[in-house]
């Protein structure tokens, strides 16, 4: 659904709009230079301001020969932007300033309070509570109040710098106080120093005489309990159980070993005896003396019966007796073989002995060294405990020196420096007499442009019409026709014509136009008898101004678009005919540019026919019963820019089990566009309450003041709508410049 503005239709002629800052030359520049004036009055007049400034270094400024030992600056820490953030709220600080204002005396100058010297503007403005009273503010805090109204404290960018700016009458004022703070922020930085180190040395004299004492008695535990658990040192730092335990260990391993070499080297002689093997392998066969020299003696022996088998047999008696020594050699060293057995033996013998013994010893020593180590657990204990004590009264006793020499001598560097201390201004930094003159002057200037511009452009001279339009004729569509009679007159009403509905407008709820009286009858019935005269080609009747009391569709459109009205409802007592109006009227706020949306409520669908040629489309009938959306039921006109929802093709009975989904149904509608008129028909005033809103406006569409249409408009008057108003379509012309392809319903 796309919507088409009747303000395509023009441009914006911007010689003309430009045109207008020429022709209003005379009142712009007279409002510029009212405007200059003014300004430069008020800068001429205003009282000058001085502004000091002073400026802080934060930063440690600790000597390297005051420094307390095993410190330097890398250990403390640099303020951040949160901590100079946190010292510019300390030197704006009440503390500070009342110091400042004590010693300059500030609470007797009338700049800083006003109950001084009290103007009568002020006393009036008092009295009508425009301003609150001073006297009911203590005199200290108006003092501040006014300090920190005149007051800046900003940290400079990128630096650990701090302004200090202070703004008064008086300029030397102005430095002292700026100084005046700077300094009373460095001295109180001090003060707390010297206050920290104060508390400090009343904090740890007492500390460090409770740890001596506690030292004393930790290390006269230690000692007491060493000679009451006989913990004897020994070497590497251990206890004498602990170490014999660890000496019996390494000689029980030497015997073991001893013996398993011993029981090794029997089995292996009596091995080699018990096999015949020889006993030359044997390494404790082999280190025998007397073993090695029947060695010897058996070779030779066997040397000479070989020498000797050369020349004699075997039976000689030479031969016989070599080998009888031979055999007794080898007996011997079997003898001496076995000897070496049982040496072996007895070895292996008293090495286990000696094993059983040691093996006994070190259980002895386990048993003591584990109670020696869990008695060394307390004593490490014990230890621990006065070894802390003693450094923690190490430290306590150096830093209370330290201290307390700062204490003595009062000396107290401050993290903060004045490095650049305010001077007295020359010149006011306020007012700025040119800058204030000639900024009125461009502001005055550009807005006065500004609203000509705008009046301009709104008013409508600055338009033209688009160009390469072309227009073609319209297809004039007939409207009904009001039928002229006489009027009639009651006798009762007191010679008033519609008496009724004339006391509801006496109330200024219809247009202020008059209602017809007696006199007019004349005129009214000539003109019937010359309706009655005239020809069916002279039956259109000619444009007439109403004295009925009811606009046409102009004023009406005009009286719509002027008080922005949201919802336009028309209520049609004489039925289908008058319907013309709310379709006429939609198109005419249509046609001024507006979004406009044309709800048909009659049961015929006389309002949305004339605009779309058909009662096919679907329409507030199927949106009600569900049948459809809004993207469905809403239609463009075809002979306007207006759109229009018909009654629809849905069953209106099913339709108005879903009326209270009108309200609703209004409010959408209304968001989304800029009037939405409703042709309700011939209803009455409760069948329009769901539909009226914020920004309604009432209408009653006649063609003709009859008394079905007066009992109708004091009906809707008595039951809530003071402010209806009545429209005709009789007598409406179209437009004299018609919109490409359009047909007028007129």
């Amino acid at each position: 659904m796309s919507v088409q503005s009747a303000a395509a239709d023009v441009d914006v002629d911007l010689r003309q709009l430009f045109a207008s800052l020429a022709r209003n030359w005379v009142r712009i520049v007279f409002v510029t230079l009212l405007a200059t004036g003014l300004a430069f009055a008020f800068a001429w007049l205003a009282t000058p301001y001085y502004k000091a400034t002073a400026k802080l270094e934060i930063g440690s400024r600790e000597s390297e020969y005051t420094r307390p030992p095993g410190t330097n600056d890398d250990e403390k820490p640099i303020l951040d932007e949160q901590g100079v953030a946190t010292q510019v709220q300390i030197i704006s600080s009440p503390d500070i300033l009342k110091q400042v204002a004590t010693k300059l005396n500030l609470d007797k100058l009338p700049e800083f309070d006003e109950t001084l010297k009290m103007s009568t503007l002020g006393r009036m403005l008092v009295l009508v509570g425009l301003k609150s009273d001073p006297f009911d503010i203590a005199p200290e805090e108006r003092v501040l109040n006014a300090m920190h109204d005149k007051l800046n404290v900003y940290a400079v960018e990128k630096t650990r710098a701090i302004a200090i700016e202070f703004a008064s009458k008086d300029p030397k004022l102005a430095a002292d106080i700026a100084n005046g703070i700077a300094n009373a922020y460095i001295a109180s930085k001090g003060d707390a120093k010297l206050e920290s180190n104060a508390a400090a040395t009343d904090f740890l004299a007492p500390e460090i005489a409770d740890l001596q004492n506690r030292v004393k008695d930790a290390e006269a535990k230690v000692a007491a309990f060493r000679a009451q658990s006989d913990l004897l040192m020994g070497g590497n730092n251990a206890v004498l159980p602990t170490q014999q335990l660890a000496e019996l260990s390494s000689e029980l391993s030497r015997v073991r070993a001893s013996r398993a070499a011993a029981e090794a080297s029997a089995e292996s002689v009596r091995r080699a005896l018990q096999n015949g093997g020889s006993l030359d392998s044997v390494p404790e066969v082999l280190s025998s003396d007397l073993i090695q020299r029947l060695r010897e003696r058996q070779v030779e022996l066997r040397a000479n019966i070989a020498d000797l088998s050369t020349t004699l047999l075997d039976n000689h008696p030479r031969i016989r007796a070599l080998k009888s020594q031979l055999a007794d050699l080898d007996g011997q060293i079997g003898n001496e073989a076995q000897k070496i057995i049982r040496g072996l033996a007895a070895q292996a013998q008293t090495a286990k002995a000696r094993e059983d013994q040691l093996v006994a010893d070190v259980n002895t020593l386990k048993a003591a060294s584990a109670r020696a180590g869990e008695q060394q657990v307390q004593l490490d204990a014990l230890q621990r405990d006065a070894n802390v004590q003693r450094q923690q009264l190490e430290s306590y006793m150096t830093s209370y020196n330290a201290v307390a020499s700062r204490k003595d001598r009062k000396y107290s560097p401050v993290a903060a420096s004045l490095i650049a201390s305010a001077q007295v201004p020359s010149q006011p930094y306020f007012p700025k007499i040119g800058p204030i003159t000639g900024a009125a002057a461009a502001a005055s200037l550009l807005l006065m442009a500004i609203g000509t511009l705008l009046g301009e452009l709104f008013s409508g001279r600055a338009m033209r019409p688009a160009a390469g339009a072309r227009f073609t004729d319209i297809e004039q569509v007939a409207m009904p026709v009001a039928r002229v009679e006489p009027t009639v007159v009651e006798a009762h009403d007191g010679g008033r014509a519609f008496a009724p509905y004339e006391e509801a407008a006496a109330a200024h709820s219809i247009a202020e136009s008059e209602f017809p009286r007696p006199a007019e009858r004349d005129l009214a019935e000539a003109r019937a008898a010359a309706v009655k005269q005239a020809g069916p080609s002279e039956l259109t009747p000619e444009p007439r101004q109403s004295r009925l009391g009811e606009i046409d569709v102009d004023k009406a459109a005009e009286k719509l678009i002027a008080s922005g009205a949201a919802r336009a409802i028309f209520v049609s007592p004489e039925g289908d005919e008058a319907a013309a109006s709310a379709v006429l009227v939609a198109r005419e706020v249509s046609d001024a540019g507006l979004r406009v949306l044309l709800l048909d409520l009659t049961a015929s669908g006389a309002a949305s026919l004339p605009m779309l040629d058909t009662s096919l489309f679907p329409g507030i009938t199927n949106l009600l019963a569900s049948e459809a959306q809004f993207s469905d039921v809403i239609h463009p006109d075809l002979y306007s820019d207006a759109h229009v929802i018909p009654v629809g093709t849905a069953d209106p009975v099913r339709a108005m089990r879903a009326a209270d989904r009108l309200p609703i149904i209004m409010q959408s509608l209304t968001t989304a566009y800029d009037l939405v008129v409703v042709e309700c028909g011939p209803a009455d005033a409760q069948g329009i309450g769901r539909l009226v809103g914020d920004g309604t406006e009432v209408f009653l569409s006649m063609l003709e003041a009859d008394d079905q249409v007066t009992q109708a408009a004091v009906k809707l008057i008595e039951n809530g709508y003071p402010n209806l108003t009545l429209v005709t379509p009789v007598g409406h012309e179209p437009p004299g410049t018609p919109v490409p392809g359009r047909r007028s319903a007129a």
